[in-house]
């Protein structure tokens, strides 16, 4: 048998578990939760329709692998809610196991590119790494604002953890960030939903 082939297809089969990872975000209808692979696909087709609004020049189908693959650790390590402070202090640790045993699955070589590219998403450094944190920050927050602020209000979250949260928002695109303060966040400022 060809032992790179099995060692991709295991991957594949491995990572089908990110569709099981439920977020804590809600979706437009606010009927349930998304999930971590409709939450990768939906910023994959935001980078490419809203690359354009990058602060840099970047590289498109760098980043939109960045946002696909760089949740792949919430598999083993579950997801860590935007505002949760006590799960935030275990998540660069829990993480870190979970990206070295599943990129890991991979053979060598991928295994080293995927894992760098992850590496490179947390590192918030490079125009790419920084577009990707702007989608990030902002698809969740796009779904929260349509569904009248749902998540901010049911959880008390304030306005100056979301401020606190998009600090770097700006870094990958000041326009991007300009438009969901003016259009997401504002309104729920304004009506109550985040204090």
């Amino acid at each position: 048998m060809n032992e790179r082939l099995d060692k991709q297809m295991d991957f594949i089969r491995e990572i089908d578990k990110e569709k099981f990872i439920t977020r804590m975000t809600k979706l437009t209808d606010g009927k349930r939760r998304e999930n971590d692979a409709e939450h990768a696909w939906h910023m994959a087709i935001m980078t490419i329709l809203l690359s354009e609004y990058a602060n840099e020049k970047i590289d498109v189908l760098r980043t939109v692998t960045m946002l696909l693959i760089h949740d792949l650790v919430e598999i083993d390590a579950g997801d860590t809610y935007a505002y949760d402070e006590e799960g935030k202090k275990t998540q660069e640790a829990r993480e870190k196991k979970a990206a070295d045993r599943i990129y890991n699955l991979l053979p060598a070589d991928q295994a080293k590119k995927l894992y760098d590219i992850w590496l490179e998403f947390e590192a918030k450094e490079t125009p790419e790494a920084k577009f990707a944190r702007a989608m990030d920050n902002l698809q969740p927050m796009m779904l929260t604002a349509s569904t009248g602020g749902f998540d901010w209000k049911d959880r008390g979250v304030r306005a100056e953890q979301v401020m606190k949260r998009n600090e770097i928002t700006p870094e990958g695109s000041k326009t991007l960030w300009d438009y969901a303060y003016e259009n997401f966040l504002k309104p729920n400022i304004e009506n109550g939903n985040l204090q």
